[in-house]
């Protein structure tokens, strides 16, 4: 037994002995002084790890580069993106460089490249209704475009291209190997596409992209290489330069610790790489002969009173009912909702709304309607979801008395000594909006079915019993919610035709 407790003491007297020099050994090897981090990286236990990440050679490089020669605000917070102040019609150069490593795309050394400039909405909402929000902004500025080019400025771009159908997009070639620089001019301003137009409201920010195209076996440059944009707002000419100055004042007042949220300004926007812009062959094509404007806010709605099927303010002039069986529900399908659109007048959004649903269009604000139809049609068709109708200017109470004379009548209650036969009388609502006696007698005509051509007059219960004939003046002197009894008295004319004479009594 003494002997296996002294083996067990020498064996782990060796294994001390071997750890410890094991130790002395590193020690000797990194020098206990001084040694590098990356040398205790390098050792094999940390090598298995650094093997699943990528080289350096295989991190993604753009192949160009975009710069605008414009100042970025000052007054823009850490982490978003740059924001830069643009005049009215004014030339910005934006240079075209060549960004790539050496042995890069051999595949366009010596060859040109196509790139497309374009001005786009940088809010997502204005995005989904940009043919719309352009339509109305050339309906307002015929002849106009948002982006030009200054051909006389601009170097090393050639075949330069404009289409009539895309007034916010240029597309020209150009080498990279050489220098180029693009002069663009933006003439909308970023208050144009607000819908409040009160003075003083801040203005919708756009995006300058550039996406660039290498040409294919075909011949056509369809081939994407590279996209980079930033964002921008408009203003009037010199607008720009005070507003910078602004942000500058405003900065310069801040205390020290507030200025660390905030980006310094530099003197160049450099663009941002993004996903190219999606080229869909309907984005800027009008396919109606006479475009729409629905960006503008001067179209109005005119409301005008039906022929017939009801007296009912909820009925438009196109015959549309607007009460609570026409309404849309949020069970409607997707069929559905582009069938209501379409019955309400609303085709030109139909394939906007292509995948809304009921449910999906009527958790729309009304602001976010205005912002995706324009002023006009986002008001009317937030008015139509939620079934607002006209308010009618007045609204007069009549009731139909049993056919008989006035004079039998009267002579019956003067018999009975009471004026009421016990009858209950049912009152019909006639709302009217041209506050015409026209109107009255074709509204009493739709009441009563009584054919128009057959009323000859309207006369209505005097003092002391008079009948005085119903005018445009008296019309418009009526009491709103006024009730009235109506006596219809049929005679013949003198060409042997039914002629009817009506008299409505106030009560």
């Amino acid at each position: 037994m003494a002997w296996v407790l002294k083996m067990d003491e020498v064996i782990e007297s060796g294994l001390a002995h071997d750890f410890d020099a094991s130790l002395s050994g590193i020690g000797q090897e990194l020098g206990a002084s001084a040694y590098s981090m990356s040398d205790v990286l390098a050792l094999p236990i940390f090598k298995q790890e650094d093997s699943s990440l990528p080289p350096e050679s295989e991190t993604k490089h753009p192949p160009f580069q975009y710069v605008m020669c414009a100042a970025t605000s000052p007054a823009v917070k850490l982490h978003d993106e740059t924001l830069t102040y643009l005049n009215q019609g004014q030339s910005y150069e934006i240079r075209m460089l060549d960004n790539r490593k050496i042995g890069d795309m051999p595949e366009i050394s010596g060859k040109l490249v196509k790139s497309i400039i374009r001005v786009v909405f940088h809010d997502r909402r204005l995005q989904y209704t940009e043919h719309q929000q352009l339509e109305g902004w050339k309906w307002n500025r015929p002849g106009d475009r948002l982006l030009d080019l200054d051909i006389p400025m601009s170097v090393g771009v050639i075949d330069i291209k404009t289409n009539p159908s895309q007034l916010n997009a240029v597309e020209f070639l150009w080498d990279p190997e050489k220098r180029t620089s693009a002069f663009i001019q933006v003439h909308c301003i970023s208050t144009e596409f607000t819908p409040r137009k009160h003075g003083g409201e801040k203005g919708v920010p756009f995006r300058i992209q550039v996406d660039t195209f290498k040409q294919t076996e075909n011949g056509e440059y369809t081939d994407h290489l590279h996209s980079a944009s930033c964002q921008i707002k408009v203003f009037k000419p010199k607008g720009a330069d005070r507003k910078q100055k602004t942000d500058r004042e405003k900065m310069e007042k801040r205390t020290a610790h507030e200025k660390e949220k905030y980006q310094p300004s530099y003197d160049t926007t450099v663009l941002t790489e993004c996903s190219p812009w999606p080229d869909t062959p309907t984005a800027f094509v009008n396919n109606s002969p006479t475009p729409t404007p629905t960006f503008t806010s001067a179209q109005h709605s005119t409301y005008s009173v039906p022929d017939s099927n009801s007296s009912s303010p909820n009925h438009q002039g196109d015959g549309t009912s607007q009460g609570s069986g026409d309404q849309l529900h949020p069970s409607a399908t997707i069929q559905e909702t582009q069938q209501w659109l379409l019955k309400h007048r609303f085709s030109t959004y139909t394939r906007l709304f292509s995948n809304f649903s009921g449910a999906d269009l009527l958790k729309l604000t009304r602001e976010d309607l205005v912002q995706i139809c324009g002023p006009a049609d986002g008001i009317r068709l937030y008015n139509a979801l939620k079934s607002r109708s006209v308010r009618p200017r007045l609204t007069i109470y009549v009731c139909q008395e049993p056919l008989r004379s006035i004079q039998l009548e009267r002579q019956q209650d003067a018999t009975n000594g009471d004026n009421s036969n016990g009858a209950i009388y049912v009152y019909h609502a006639i709302y009217l909006e041209e506050m015409a006696a026209s109107e009255v007698t074709r509204k009493l005509a739709l009441v009563f079915n009584i054919p128009l051509h057959q009323i000859n007059q309207v006369y209505r219960q005097g003092p002391t019993g008079i009948h005085i004939l119903v005018s445009d003046q008296m019309v418009q002197n009526f009491q709103d919610e006024s009730c009235f009894l109506v006596t219809i008295i049929k005679g013949v004319g003198n060409l042997s035709e039914v002629v009817c004479r009506v008299f409505i009594y106030s009560l």
